[in-house]
């Protein structure tokens, strides 16, 4: 595993480059290969500090791979600027021990909220931060105000801090600016009077602080990149059935563009390469599919009416039924024509998934289908189950989905905590409802006696860990939970749209579980972004589903 850290500074200032020079010396003194990363640039042009970083380094590292974006990105579309600054430092960073990453110049009229800029990229690395802050003209409390405030965006984002570097201090007064900040709460990892001209020196136990910090920030754009990176993996072909919106029509020219997965549209080829052209969309690499073709309708009510004889249904029946394309998408993931569906933006949610209760069925030993969201909050990535299909489960059905969303949450990197949610926790309460959790959360116990799980327990006492102290204090779910079982949909789907609106998390879903090919059903406000997300999900979910492909 690489090692990281974000040298960064709340101002302009002569020392930061110094410090990273530093950083850099001590690691590779240690017997490290040290790569370098700026994440914001000047302009495209030379940049003489990356190049420094670059030759204290000696590793023979390209210029280019040490460049993020620059300024200009930054202002054209932020988020977009920061989704390639994780690309290129992903890339980066499997070359080497450690990477050290210089924050920006502040050298742009994004000058006001450039401090927050550079924690909010750190987070979006995942990386420990070494703050760096200058104590010239300052008095000891004007500099300990200065790091406080700085210091406390830095925790808000939740990421480590290795520590603070105060350059510039009068070497007169080191001991009047050391007991002025001997109360803060982190470590003052070098002490620099007056001006830094190249290199500062690190402590000497600097490379064993940062092979120590362990960061586990996992933002939205990280996750998205993730989910991006694992579908590319092993490219999947997944059916979308609705090409008459132009929203599917959009996303499929973005997941075809970023290799994320093959394409099938169902629809008329002059109606969907006509849209596709005032649209201004490449679609040239996706596959469309008449629904009429004889050949094919033909094969697919032979096979509909055969799975479907105990209930009486002829081939000519079975045929009417593909005029509805949810029907047609399935039963090509059925006849092993597509690996996966998304549907739903036209449609509603019943017929998104009928198709597949009838066909495609539920994996071995799975009871029930049920539909989940990962929330992506600005620090990490929960699980929200049931909030899309089960309207009123029963206990078993309650254990069943906690089993499968645990599951669900370790598939994507998520430790499994399960808390089944009431509006009592422990003992405190009882009634019908409390009563029923408790019975799922016994259920759960015996068909998984391993798995971390509360149940019931309240939100809060599953999120905060101050609460989860006063009303389960020997817990190991309770303050810490990462797999949310809602009681009922009702409760799940008003839970999930709040914490979206007002937390401004990034809800991935509704994703579906259980069945043993996917088919995953949007919302029908769902965005494009939305639909994108989802697709690089259900090619995921089919890549655990199928054996890797092949190389042709």
């Amino acid at each position: 595993m690489t090692n990281s850290v974000y040298v960064l500074a709340p101002e302009a200032m002569l020392g930061k480059s110094a410090i990273a020079l530093g950083a850099i010396e001590s690691l590779t003194k240690a017997g490290l290969r040290v790569g370098a990363f700026r994440p914001i640039m000047r302009t495209d042009a030379y940049d003489s500090t990356l190049e420094t970083m670059l030759e204290t380094a000696d590793t023979g590292q390209d210029y280019n791979s040490g460049c993020g974006v620059t300024y200009a990105h930054i202002r054209e579309d932020i988020e977009a600027a920061i989704t390639d600054i994780i690309m290129k430092f992903e890339a980066l960073k499997s070359q080497f021990d450690s990477v050290v990453i210089l924050g920006s110049d502040y050298a742009d009229v994004i000058q006001p909220i450039e401090f927050a800029l550079n924690v909010r990229i750190a987070a979006n690395l995942n990386t420990p931060t070494l703050l760096v802050v200058s104590g010239r003209g300052r008095t000891p409390a004007d500099l300990h105000f200065s790091l406080d405030f700085a210091q406390d965006e830095i925790n808000q984002a939740s990421l480590v801090s290795l520590g603070v570097v105060a350059v510039g201090l009068d070497a007169d007064y080191l001991d009047d600016y050391k007991e002025a900040l001997a109360d803060l709460p982190w470590p003052i990892a070098e002490t620099v009077p007056g001006v830094v001209a190249s290199m500062a020196k690190m402590p000497d136990g600097f490379p064993a602080m940062l092979e120590a910090a362990k960061s586990t920030v996992r933002t939205p754009l990280m996750f998205q990149y993730e989910l991006m990176q694992r579908a590319r993996a092993d490219k999947r072909t997944i059916v979308l059935p609705e090409s008459t919106d132009d929203r599917i029509l959009t996303s499929a020219s973005i997941i075809l563009k970023r290799e994320i997965a093959d394409i099938i549209l169902l629809g008329n080829r002059a109606e969907i390469q006509a849209r596709a052209l005032e649209l201004e969309l490449d679609l040239s690499k996706a596959r469309i599919q008449d629904p009429t073709d004889p050949g094919l309708l033909d094969k697919f009510a032979t096979e509909y009416a055969k799975l479907r004889a105990h209930k009486g249904i002829t081939v000519d029946e079975a045929r009417e039924t593909f005029k509805d394309l949810s029907y047609f998408g399935t039963m090509m993931i059925h006849m092993g024509l597509a690996d996966g569906m998304v549907s739903g933006a036209i449609h509603t949610t019943a017929n998104t998934i009928r198709p597949s209760l009838e066909f495609i069925k539920t994996k071995p030993g799975v009871n029930i289908v049920s539909g989940y969201f990962l929330m992506c909050l600005p620090d990490r990535v929960l699980v929200f189950a049931d909030c899309a299909v089960n309207t009123n489960p029963s206990e078993e059905n309650l254990a069943d989905i906690a089993i499968a969303s645990a599951g669900t949450a370790a598939s994507f990197g998520i430790e499994p905590r399960v808390a089944l949610l009431s509006y009592s926790t422990g003992l405190s309460g009882f009634g019908p409802d409390v009563d029923m959790v408790r019975e799922a959360y016994q259920i759960l116990h015996e068909r998984a006696p391993e798995l971390p799980a509360e149940g019931p327990i309240q939100f809060d006492a599953a999120v905060d860990e101050t609460v989860a102290k006063t009303k389960l204090p020997d817990s190991v779910v309770a303050g810490h939970a990462t797999v949310f079982v809602f009681p009922d949909l009702n409760t799940g789907n008003i839970t999930y749209k709040a914490v979206q609106r007002t937390a401004n998390a990034l809800a991935i879903g509704p994703i579906l579980q259980g069945l043993r090919k996917p088919v995953n059903d949007l919302s029908r406000g769902a965005l494009v972004a939305d639909i994108v997300n989802t697709v690089a999900i259900t090619a995921i979910q089919a890549q655990e589903d199928l054996p890797a492909k092949k190389e042709s």
